[in-house]
């Protein structure tokens, strides 16, 4: 009789969890109807919802596709050498910038500094090389924006 009584409880319990889970289900059911039960409306919202976030996607869409139509031209590598272009006068003053694109292409900028002035000026760059002769520190320049 121990036996059936332990099976009874066992089936019960087993029951009990059952109905629960079920219970629980269809709580989550009744819990997504909206609180004037009118689905209808719901979706209906949801809908529009839906079509203002595509037309949101397919506007950032386009200007991804734009900054990546421009995103090559973009400065991408930079390369900066320092020197002393005048002996030794001024310490290492004088700098020499390379902004260069993905292609390689972009402008050296060069500083010539002493106690007095600075100058400055600059050169095209295309392809990696000066359109201009470049100094010795132009070229380590481009070299470093390119990691060369």
């Amino acid at each position: 009789m121990n036996t059936a009584l332990v099976i009874a409880v066992i089936l019960a319990v087993v029951l009990a969890v059952w109905q629960t889970v079920q219970i629980q289900a269809v709580r989550r059911k009744v819990d997504a109807v909206p609180e004037d039960g009118n689905v209808v409306a719901l979706l209906r919202a949801i809908d529009e919802r839906s079509k203002a976030n595509d037309a949101s996607i397919e506007a950032v869409s386009q200007r991804v596709e734009e900054i990546e139509r421009r995103l090559p031209f973009a400065i991408s590598y930079v390369g900066v050498v320092a020197y002393n272009a005048f002996g030794n006068i001024t310490g290492n003053q004088s700098r020499s910038v390379a902004l260069l694109n993905q292609r390689a292409d972009g402008v050296i900028i060069t500083l010539l500094s002493t106690r007095e002035e600075t100058v400055f000026f600059t050169k095209e760059v295309r392809g990696g090389d000066g359109v201009e002769a470049l100094s010795p520190e132009e070229r380590a320049a481009i070299d470093r924006a390119l990691g060369r």
